[in-house]
């Protein structure tokens, strides 16, 4: 396989609400270093890609209100590589606008769709992998997904049942895709041995997922097939926002994955989380003998157990009694919120926005 024709895309248009109020409209999770480890999460996901394809090819997909801190943050990135979103549109328009503009690129392109906040503990697992998969979209016209291998049933993941008997070239064909399911059928998920979760990272040659788009997306097909000439030329920008607003707002799972015959997941194991809530951060941290894991230079734990705990290095936060909560304080905001209660900071933020408006989002 010729590495020159391997590509990654970076989807980085998220805002993140459920790290509020750590992750804002202005700067959302993925600018933002949630564990303390001295890089934000997109700053990692960059580095660990540069391992698998050449620099030149990662592209990154994001919302054109971040390019200006995303340059900051990765100062070495070209423009050419930086693809602007006038608007969200969702997974599927990244996946389409990618495809077409990278066609026109090179017609032989192998693609890896990823999102920017994951968390990848073991890289060189996660490097085998993605080559592995990469090697198995040249060969075969199929849309692959990386699937981890579950340890617990956990209901903030969804799920792909694979068909054990059905492996091609190290890949197993997809019988069926789930949304984050109840705490029941997530542990009957675990016990049957055929169900992975789904880490929304996937792998396709280009002229594969462009005939993919054609069949179960056909309208935001011809959307961007509609700025073919435009793509790559001074002229890209200013017809993409013509064209962007007249994208279905649908994820690449409900548009394409669950629609087509031709998907595969490869099994893996390589130390996966999606940060996408405290709760993730919380278990991804280190953590005293009370079990607190606390971010910041002046915080004081007295009689506290099984907190998160998140505050500005040169402020003093003191935190007593409390047990299994999240307390994250910023310069406006202070959340003090029951670590059983974190798949509802959503919800809390949508209750910010109707009584006080933007002004702390």
């Amino acid at each position: 396989m010729n590495q020159d024709n391997n590509y990654v895309g970076i989807m980085a248009g998220g805002i993140g609400s459920r790290f509020w109020p750590e992750s804002r409209t202005g700067h959302p999770k993925q600018f933002l270093d949630l564990l303390g480890t001295g890089k934000s999460l997109i700053q990692w996901t960059y580095q660990r890609f540069k391992n698998i394809c050449p620099q030149r090819n990662i592209y990154f997909i994001i919302n054109e209100a971040y390019v200006g801190t995303l340059k900051k943050q990765i100062p070495e990135l070209e423009d050419a590589n930086i693809i602007s979103e006038p608007s969200r549109k969702n997974t599927a328009a990244c996946a389409a606008y990618f495809a077409h503009k990278l066609v026109t690129i090179n017609p032989d392109a192998n693609i890896i769709l990823s999102p920017a906040d994951h968390l990848i503990m073991d890289e060189a697992t996660f490097e085998h992998t993605c080559k592995e998969a990469l090697e198995f979209v040249s060969k075969n016209r199929a849309l692959l997904t990386l699937g981890i291998k579950p340890t617990r049933p956990d209901t903030g993941y969804g799920y792909i049942q694979y068909e054990t008997d059905m492996l091609l070239d190290g890949a197993y064909k997809v019988k069926t895709f789930t949304e984050k399911p109840t705490l029941e059928l997530a542990r009957t998920f675990l016990k049957s041995g055929d169900f992975l979760w789904n880490a929304g990272i996937f792998v396709w040659n280009v002229n594969t997922v462009l005939e993919a788009l054609a069949q179960f997306l056909p309208e935001m097909n011809d959307v961007f097939a509609n700025a073919k000439d435009a793509y790559n030329t001074p002229e890209e920008s200013r017809a993409i926002a013509k064209l962007y607003p007249q994208c279905t707002n649908i994820s690449i799972d409900y548009g394409i994955m669950e629609k087509a015959r031709n998907v595969y997941v490869i099994p893996s194991n390589f130390g996966w989380c999606d940060l996408g809530t405290w709760e993730s951060a919380y278990e991804n941290c280190e953590k005293d003998y009370l079990g607190n894991a606390v971010m910041g230079n002046n915080v004081m734990v007295i009689d506290a157990t099984d907190c998160m705990i998140k505050a500005p290095a040169e402020k003093l936060v003191l935190v007593q009694g409390l047990e299994q909560f999240i307390v994250v304080d910023t310069e406006d905001v202070l959340l003090i919120c029951e670590r059983r209660h974190e798949q509802q900071i959503k919800e809390y933020v949508a209750e910010v926005k109707r009584n006080k408006g933007d002004k702390f989002l």
